[in-house]
């Protein structure tokens, strides 16, 4: 679905404006808009494109890749399979939108708002994420290598069987996130709050905790050999059958509120008790909710009733 943009050319014009204004309307007549856009036109070398501020509908795998979309609003729209490598969506709103099979790698999206979004099996790989607002959002199957998600609120977002290797999230939130059977070797946890999320079964191979938070955090079957561990918080974690016998940095203290069975595996001289009496914790993690989207602006007042007019007869 494609909408055109024309213009008319006044009649009386100069025999010697006619090219130009011929030219002039060719060139609007094929300037294409994304459905459901409001925009104003602006150039840029050989990417001319409309300013979005608003685009709505369905674009499936539309070409749009090395565009300035800066603060664009995909709100509620399906851009499933598009491509948009290299682009500008710093400030952009995806909110609900549907990015899925989409490939943004090297985007700068940073400062974007994506909550509720769903980016299922998008190529992500060296994009730029940095201070986004990403609670709720789907990642599940994302390939995300290298990926910079530092200073990024991400409280209950899906990167299951996600592609995280050297992935930045340093001072990231992440609370209550499912990162199950993900590969994020050589990531970068440092300093991110991940109380309550779900490791399990996850490569993390050389990733580094330090300062993490990962109170009540699921770790159970991973792979954790030379990760690094110093003064992260790992009380009532759960850590079943995690593999930690070649971490760094990790100190019995550290080990002595966690939770763990004959299948956990500690480095030498460690060790950790069961937690029979886990029923009784709790851990609260705080995930805001969804916020509505903005109530439609009140109709205009109708106009008031002009004033009554009075004939006076003539004497």
């Amino acid at each position: 679905m494609k909408s055109v943009m024309t213009q008319s050319i006044p009649r009386a014009i100069s025999p010697l404006n006619r090219l130009g204004a011929s030219l002039l309307g060719a060139f609007l007549a094929a300037a294409v808009i994304l459905p459901g856009a409001t925009q104003a036109m602006t150039m840029s070398g050989d990417k001319e494109v409309a300013r979005m501020v608003t685009l709505g509908g369905s674009c499936s795998k539309c070409e749009l890749s090395g565009r300035k979309l800066r603060g664009a609003q995909f709100n509620g729209s399906n851009f499933s399979g598009a491509a948009l490598v290299g682009s500008d969506l710093r400030e952009a709103r995806f909110i609900g939108a549907i990015f899925a099979n989409a490939d943004l790698s090297r985007a700068d999206l940073s400062g974007a708002q994506m909550i509720g979004a769903n980016f299922s099996s998008a190529n992500l790989s060296d994009a730029r994420l940095r201070d986004v607002e990403a609670r709720a959002v789907v990642f599940v199957g994302a390939v995300m290598n290298h990926v910079d998600l530092r200073d990024t609120r991400a409280q209950g977002a899906n990167f299951s069987h996600a592609n995280l290797n050297g992935a930045k999230f340093s001072d990231s939130t992440l609370q209550g996130a499912i990162l199950a059977h993900v590969d994020a070797r050589d990531a970068d946890f440092h300093d991110a709050e991940m109380q309550g999320a779900n490791l399990s079964a996850g490569r993390f191979e050389q990733a580094s905790f330090r300062d993490a938070d990962l109170e009540g955090a699921i770790l159970a079957g991973g792979a954790f050999a030379g990760a690094d561990f110093r003064d992260a918080n790992l009380k009532h974690a759960l850590l079943y059958g995690a593999d930690l016998s070649r971490v760094r940095n990790l100190k019995q203290e550290d080990l002595d509120e966690a939770c763990a069975d004959s299948s956990t595996k500690l480095p030498t001289g460690l060790t950790a008790r069961g937690c029979h009496g886990m029923a009784h914790w709790s851990v609260h993690v705080s995930i805001p909710a969804i916020p509505a989207p903005p109530a439609p602006p009140a109709p205009p007042a109708p106009p008031a009733p002009p004033a009554p007019r009075y004939i006076a007869p003539l004497d």
